[in-house]
């Protein structure tokens, strides 16, 4: 899954943050205001279909593993599940997945889970 996703963006050099990335994955939820209300609606489609389906994928796989472990994102990712719907859970890991791939990619470094209740 990374060389089609390094191949579209590169280092995410074309983004200016991590919410421009999800933007463009099409990741985040239509919104409809109109005076003081605002409603926010299904994720949007747009962007690259096959890297949207690809996170997507793997985050449904992340979700129904995560009861089993500790590290931060698992224990969001079990809480979440307790009050939403399984697959807004999922569009909500990927959607957090992409932005810290970015970061990743900005920075240029490895991801490594830290178990809460561990220090660093």
């Amino acid at each position: 899954m990374l060389q089609p996703l390094l191949a579209s963006i590169d280092k995410g050099q074309a983004f200016n943050c991590p919410k421009e990335f999800t933007m463009w994955l099409g990741l985040t939820p239509k919104q409809h205001t109109s005076g003081n209300i605002s409603k926010m609606g299904g994720i949007t489609k747009r962007g690259d279909r096959h890297l949207r389906k690809q996170l997507v994928h793997g985050a449904r796989s992340f979700v129904s593993r995560a009861a089993k472990k500790t590290d931060a994102l698992s224990l969001w990712a079990t809480k979440l599940r307790v009050t939403k719907p399984f697959n807004k859970v999922v569009v909500a890991i990927a959607h957090r997945l992409a932005r810290l791939i970015w970061i990743l990619l900005t920075r240029q470094e490895h991801y490594s889970a830290i178990p809460t209740g561990v220090s660093a």
